[in-house]
């Protein structure tokens, strides 16, 4: 007797809603015959994004928490195919994946491929939006990749280390950093920075005084730090900000980039050795033409309450690549990490009614609140929904905590309780004989 073939569900994009819901997918229904999960994403590991500022700083060792897809897919009974996504054939329903190369070999790792689906779950994610600005592509570096965050922290260690060789005086713009942007990426960049820096100096780096020669400068358009979120919790930030001794400017938008710095809507330039760029994010540039697939000008991908897009009801669309109208708000669901992980549980109930031919819910955003972690001098933000009766403001101690539970839900997405339980102990104990900044 022939087996009836399997229901094939493609996930382009393995950042949190995408791991998430492969894996989570995987589990329940992998290896079982009627339903096959494959996960197509471009790296062959897995960190979650929010935290890169601190693998920037050197406060966070890549290696310690990053999950290997191939590993992943084995212990979750999903495939795992290694690739950029590159086009999509709606009629045949194909995704067409490139080819992967390593830059020390001539022979692909692997060859382009053509992955069918029955479903489509495109989790793309996003990445800096530059706005066109003049040198930010050949001078500035943005903190979307692990590849990035780790090229940022190796210029730094190397800035350190030149600077404390040399016998004369610092040059304007040596061992000054600017960040451009003051969401929350840049702002907990900054923080964290203050206190990394300073821990680096203490290794050994004896001619460097952190407090008159190590300068950060937090560089915002609108009028005020973390434009996005509640203006108290700007506030909070801006105050420990500029206690800290973090230059703060707002109003001021950069027109250009250069290898000695920022320059300045009005002719003000500040000299940067090191320039990072957060200012905003988009989807990726494909997908603005992507198989007549209606995106936003942020190359966005247009969904409905069921996270359907509007032109293919076989492809769904999660996380900061999707568009969703926000009942009661301006524009669409915000790109955040708390937004992915709740479309990623949405899913995971409503795809096997969508196989079988049955109507789907609608999804709806629970706001919880927003959180800005300070590195270890404060966490600020508000928490929102059932869980408080309305908005609390939270600040300190508990703050970070429930600023830590965020990535303690994501790895028990991922891993379930004793695994997560198991690493998390295993890192506190592994980091009591580790340096407490990352030297190299």
């Amino acid at each position: 007797m022939v087996s009836p073939t399997p229901h094939r569900v493609v996930i382009v994009g393995g950042g949190a809603g995408g791991l998430e819901l492969a894996t989570r997918l995987g589990h329940r229904f992998g290896g079982r015959g009627a339903v096959e999960v494959t996960l197509v994403e471009r790296s062959r590991t897995h960190f979650w994004k929010p935290h890169l500022h601190e693998i920037a700083a050197g406060s966070t060792d890549l290696h310690t928490h990053a999950v290997g897809y191939m590993a992943q897919s084995h212990w979750h009974r999903f495939n795992f195919r290694q690739g950029a996504m590159d086009g999509l054939d709606r009629e045949r329903r194909r995704v067409s994946v490139a080819a992967v190369h390593d830059p020390d070999e001539r022979t692909p790792v692997s060859a382009a491929q053509s992955i069918p689906y029955d479903t489509l779950v495109l989790a793309l994610g996003s990445h800096s939006n530059d706005f066109g600005t003049p040198g930010v592509r050949e001078h500035a570096i943005a903190l979307d990749t692990t590849l990035q965050a780790e090229r940022f922290h190796r210029r730094l260690i190397n800035a350190c280390l030149r600077a404390n060789a040399q016998t004369e005086p610092l040059r304007p713009g040596q061992l000054r950093v600017a960040i451009i942007g003051a969401g929350a990426t840049g702002v907990e960049l900054a923080a964290e920075l203050h206190r990394a820096t300073r821990l680096l100096v203490s290794y050994g780096l004896t001619r460097i005084d952190p407090e008159r020669d190590l300068r950060l400068e937090l560089i915002e358009a609108g009028p005020r730090i973390l434009p996005a979120l509640p203006e108290r919790i700007g506030g909070a930030a801006h105050k420990l900000l500029e206690g800290l001794g973090v230059t703060v400017h707002t109003g001021a938008r950069v027109t250009a980039v250069t290898p000695e710095g920022v320059e300045l809507d009005g002719g003000q330039r500040i000299p940067a050795e090191l320039v990072v760029w957060a200012a905003g994010v988009k989807a990726a540039d494909f997908l603005a033409d992507l198989a007549g697939l209606e995106t936003n000008r942020l190359n966005q991908l247009v969904i409905g309450q069921t996270l359907q897009t509007t032109r293919d009801e076989r492809i769904f669309a999660i996380g900061d690549c999707a568009a969703l109208p926000w009942p009661g708000h301006r524009g669409t669901v915000p790109p955040r990490a708390q937004a992915a992980h709740q479309q990623a549980m949405h899913l995971l109930r409503q795809l096997p009614r969508h196989w079988q031919g049955k109507a789907l819910a609608n999804w709806h955003y629970r706001d919880f609140g927003s959180l800005v972690s300070l590195g270890e001098y404060s966490t600020v933000g508000n928490l929102m929904g059932r869980l408080v009766g309305g908005n609390l403001w939270v600040e300190g101690l508990f703050a970070r905590w429930m600023y830590l539970s965020l990535y303690k839900m994501h790895e028990l997405a991922l891993h379930g309780t004793w695994k997560t339980a198991l690493g998390t102990a295993a890192r506190m104990l592994a980091r009591r004989t580790e340096p407490r900044v990352k030297l190299h």
